[in-house]
């Protein structure tokens, strides 16, 4: 075994940290795994959805049972693709400056596709059983509708309004929680419990939606008033979702040009310039005491070069927490919208 370096003044050399692998950007991925991760992850949520609401009076109830889903979908595949398995939410990240919009469609149709999976299993399913004929009135049961004939027969303006100001809630949860430096899981709670909660409210009024996603193939094998009605699950989240992508991504902006002394980002920067740069006058002392010293005796100036990396490993694992589900398509810096 080597002895440890020590130096002039007889103290040993502080040896270098090991350094841990570093989590990926979701635009490492690349597009085409970011879009079956919120396929995959779409298709989750919408079929514990419709699993949920045939439950019933089982022991878990509808909405408790889609926000656990969302929480696990976005746990699960969010480092992946930003964890957004709802159109609205991928519009609203992408009004908001979170995604670019060439990612947008590809994410609309992958999501699409993992709902229209989840659908197609339970209609293979029902079609086994044999005393379920009418396969569209099962499936009516989970297509969300308005007017005297659904539900407690709230009407248009009712339901446009409803599905609009939950949509905007819901999008701008998932906009706050998943910009802010806590865990993934614990964004992933808020997202799920919001659901929960939204869907509650919603359940009497439209079977809430939230989702075009799941909205769409329940009216397709529904058929009928479903079908007809169908654009209005479209309208109201995408209105809702540029509501709130809109207003955060304006107060952003204003906070982050107002607030620069403030704990923001710039500060950030600040802080790691000024380690960078004192690691660029440690080096610098290092190679002069190389240059003295030949046989390595110079080596507890290194203990002191050294001391600045944790700030630059904290500020990568701050950064790399931050943009945990934020869709930064363009290799841009997560978080800040820059492409």
């Amino acid at each position: 075994m080597n002895p440890e370096p020590i130096s002039a003044g007889g103290a040993r050399a502080a040896e270098p940290a090991a350094h841990t692998a570093p989590r990926k950007r979701l635009h490492s991925y690349g597009l085409l795994g970011r879009s079956i991760a919120e396929g995959v992850g779409s298709f989750l949520l919408v079929f514990a959805t419709a699993v949920a609401i045939f439950s019933g009076t089982g022991g878990v109830s509808s909405p408790l049972g889609v926000g656990l889903a969302a929480a696990a979908a976005m746990v699960a595949f969010g480092y992946v693709s930003g964890g957004h398995f709802n159109p609205a939410i991928s519009l609203g990240s992408a009004a908001a400056g979170r995604t670019s919009w060439k990612a947008l469609p590809v994410y609309v149709v992958a999501q699409l596709i993992g709902a229209l999976l989840a659908y197609l299993i339970l209609w293979v399913l029902f079609q086994g059983h044999p005393e379920l004929t009418d396969t569209r009135q099962i499936f009516s049961v989970l297509a969300n509708g308005y007017g005297t004939d659904y539900q407690l027969g709230f009407p248009l303006a009712s339901a446009l309004l409803a599905e609009v100001v939950a949509t905007a809630l819901l999008v701008a949860v998932f906009l706050g929680a998943s910009a802010r430096r806590i865990p993934a899981v614990s964004a992933a709670f808020a997202v799920g419990v919001t659901y929960a909660v939204l869907l509650s409210i919603l359940a009497p009024i439209t079977g809430g939606s939230l989702n075009p996603a799941r909205s769409t193939p329940a009216a397709i094998f529904a058929g009928g008033d479903s079908l007809e009605q169908l654009w209005l699950f479209w309208a109201a989240p995408v209105l809702g979702a540029l509501i709130a992508g809109l207003i955060y991504r304006s107060v952003h902006l204003s906070v982050s040009d107002a607030q620069r002394g403030d704990d923001t980002d710039e500060d950030a920067d600040l802080l790691a310039g000024e380690a960078d740069d004192a690691n660029e006058l440690d080096n610098a002392d290092v190679e002069e005491a190389k240059a003295q010293h030949p046989s390595g005796t110079a080596t507890g100036t290194v203990a002191g070069a050294s001391a600045a990396a944790p700030t630059k490993m904290s500020r990568e694992n701050d950064d790399d927490a931050r943009g945990f589900f934020d869709g930064d398509d363009d290799g841009g810096r997560p978080g800040t919208g820059r492409h």
